[in-house]
């Protein structure tokens, strides 16, 4: 990773000071190959991971730009998705501004009154805000862009997704044509590129990481619960774990405000973050959760887009991200600055779980299913933790307070242990009836890297004594997971139990997707052999495999499997 000290970059003493305020000392890389180009005036793309100090890779340098009070109309636009976004930009564009006289900044967005926007815009020579904001500035004559110098447009594929694109062709062509052009974004999509091949000029790219996701700070886990006892799971985790700060994502605003009663009914501190809500609402919110009066935050991946809060402790995928980039948006609010994080996924359906496993081959980091914690395991933690608070009491000589409250019992006839086990009883009694009980499966197996990377076998429970042909096991693997039947290699049929040969990834996906299934209508599993390796053909206690007509290699196949339904080798 390549970083340098704030101190050896070519910044006024101004920006330096409030930089050592901010107790940065090192760049991150995005800042470290970004701020020089910047400094420069040459036009950048950044393809930098949200976590990675891009805010102040281009705030920066915009603060640099503005000559002070020698610049009395906007010298700099920057647009952002959100008005959270916008309103954190101008947060610490105010902070790099601090010590550096004739900075006055401006920032517009949807839901706050138009005439404080208004006197901002009187003297702003940086402004920050949303696209369709600042066009209905422009429509004003509020806003006049003939003087920019710098035009930023942070998350820029977001901008894209949310409908933007018009906007951002509008006032790119409205600013001058002399002018540097900044663009960051997640993703590069071909819209993406038709902006930088028609607004900028001989654009730098900046790659972080070579687009590597910036995860490994991040144990990331996943949980397949029923549908119907979603909430119930997610109350499971979070007094599992007890996050200190944590944010839960959910796709629909409906959910978040149904999930946000649910908890508030459950006794969780939680409030809910979502573009149907008026904008002094979503500060407060916000305000609320930075300050930490509240310690669970339910939002949308687009409410969420201007969420930069220290120690998250975990993030809450309630819902599946719809796109791959919104995971990393979301995973990102936790780990961050070299701490320590967590995700846990919520999925409900072998579907589900094969999605988790496609992100899981996206961000090049492990999802790990684990099992949801029992009503057990949350009790015992918090008697572990009840325990050490009553050392702690009897350490610190706490305890002669209660004195005359145990005499009086003792004088009804109670005896200490059993006041003590009287005491635990009540608060496990109490503990217990505030965790909800989840019927979830428990997590299949993996394959181990013992499997290597070519083929494998899978036990099935079912076989000879129910019947079972290789037609119906490919056919059943064929409709379920879309595996070619060519790539299904031997079926050996057993008494009571099948052996299926498959590569390693066909067999992880059977798995992932084919736990309690039907074939012929027995449940089935399937479950890795012991190092990938199958029994022999012919086994006294097993009894010989399927009968049948002899195949080209010498082994049986059943009577009834005939060309085309099904392969045997």
């Amino acid at each position: 990773m390549q970083s340098t000290l704030f101190q050896t970059l070519p910044l006024s003493e101004a920006v330096l000071r409030a930089v050592a305020d901010m107790q940065y000392a090192q760049t991150t890389e995005i800042q470290a190959r970004t701020i020089p180009l910047l400094l420069e005036g040459k036009d950048v793309i950044g393809r930098s991971s949200t976590g990675t100090g891009k805010t102040a890779a281009f705030g920066i340098p915009a603060v640099e730009r503005i000559r002070g009070d020698a610049d009395v109309t906007p010298k700099v636009l920057v647009l952002s998705p959100t008005r959270e976004l916008a309103m954190q930009i101008s947060d610490e564009m105010r902070k790099y501004a601090r010590y550096k006289p004739g900075v006055r900044i401006a920032t517009v967005y949807g839901g706050q009154p138009m005439p404080i926007q208004f006197r901002q815009l009187k003297t702003a020579n940086l402004v920050i805000g949303t696209p369709g904001r600042v066009m209905d500035h422009m429509r004003r004559g509020t806003l006049q862009l003939g003087d920019l110098s710098m035009v930023v447009l942070d998350e820029a594929d977001e901008m894209l997704n949310m409908g933007f694109y018009e906007d951002i062709q509008t006032i790119l062509s409205e600013a001058p044509e002399e002018r540097q052009t900044v663009l960051f974004s997640a993703t590069m999509p071909p819209a993406i590129l038709k902006l930088t091949k028609e607004f900028q000029k001989d654009p730098v790219l900046v790659a972080v990481d070579k687009g590597q996701r910036t995860l490994d700070t991040i144990e990331q886990s996943f949980y397949l619960v029923p549908l119907s006892q979603k909430m119930d799971a997610l109350n499971l985790l979070l007094q599992h774990k007890a996050p200190n700060r944590s944010v839960v994502f959910c796709n629909t605003k409906k959910m978040v405000d149904e999930l946000v009663e649910y908890l508030d009914r459950h006794g969780f501190a939680a409030l809910g973050l979502h573009g149907d809500m008026k904008q002094a609402v979503r500060s407060k919110v916000m305000h609320d959760f930075k300050t930490g009066r509240v310690r669970i935050l339910v939002a949308t991946d687009v409410a969420a887009r201007g969420i930069d809060v220290e120690d998250v402790d975990a993030v809450f995928n309630f819902d599946i991200p719809q796109e791959f980039e919104y995971y990393i948006h979301r995973i990102g609010r936790t780990g961050r600055a070299g701490k320590t994080g967590a995700s846990y996924t919520l999925a409900c359906n072998r579907a589900q779980v094969r999605r988790v496993k496609e992100i899981e081959q996206f961000v090049k980091a492990p999802i790990t299913e684990q099992p949801l914690p029992s009503r057990e395991d949350i009790v015992n933690k918090r008697g572990e933790a009840f325990f050490a608070k009553i050392g702690r009491v009897l350490d610190e000589g706490e305890e002669g307070a209660f004195e005359e409250a145990l005499e009086t019992l003792n004088a009804r006839g109670y005896s200490d242990r059993q006041v003590a086990l009287a005491l635990l009883a009540m608060t496990a009694g109490k503990d217990r009836r505030s965790i909800p009980v989840v019927d979830a499966p428990k997590p299949q197996p993996r394959l181990d890297d013992s499997f290597g990377s070519g083929r494998t076998y899978l036990r099935v429970n079912v076989g000879r004594n129910q019947k079972i042909a290789p037609n119906f096991i490919v056919g059943a693997i064929v409709d379920a997971t879309g595996i070619p039947a060519k790539s299904i290699g031997k079926i050996d049929i057993f008494g009571d139990h099948t052996q299926v040969e498959l590569n390693r990834d066909d067999a992880q996906r059977v798995m992932d997707t084919m736990q309690d299934s039907k074939i012929r209508s027995y449940k089935v599993t399937f479950t890795p052999m012991s190092g990938g390796k199958p029994r022999p053909s012919r086994s006294r206690q097993e009894g010989r495999p399927y009968p049948g007509k002899k195949a080209r290699d010498g082994r049986r196949r059943p009577a009834e499997y005939k060309k085309g339904q099904g392969r045997s080798n």
